[in-house]
């Protein structure tokens, strides 16, 4: 069943221009990972900019991108609006203040 699926989608690729390089190269990726996406080079060295490390997948690097505009949790904003509050009422130190007392 599964090698008839990768027979009709090695034909479809073909008959679409594909080289056979690249379908199987695909099919190997299909076969070893979650999926493959279809990125320019531009992206990928965007992308590969991001990394910390040469090991940190991309797939990290984009969770990460996504997390930045992903919604706050309703805990996230309470905490953000306490701390806002602590603010305008003074509560708080200046690094300066925090530096004098540690004695850097």
């Amino acid at each position: 069943m599964f090698l008839s699926f990768q027979v009709r989608i090695f034909a479809r690729l073909f008959s679409q221009g594909f080289n056979t390089k690249n379908i199987i190269n695909y099919m190997v990726t299909m076969y070893h990972a979650n999926t493959t996406i279809a990125i320019s080079e531009r992206l990928r060295a965007t992308l590969a900019k991001r990394k910390f490390s040469d090991k940190e997948s991309y797939e990290s690097v984009i969770w990460d991108l996504i997390e930045d505009t992903m919604e706050l949790s309703e805990e996230t904003k309470r905490e953000l609006e306490e701390s806002r509050e602590e603010i305008r009422k003074g509560h708080f130190k200046t690094l300066a203040q925090v530096r004098k007392e540690l004695g850097d």
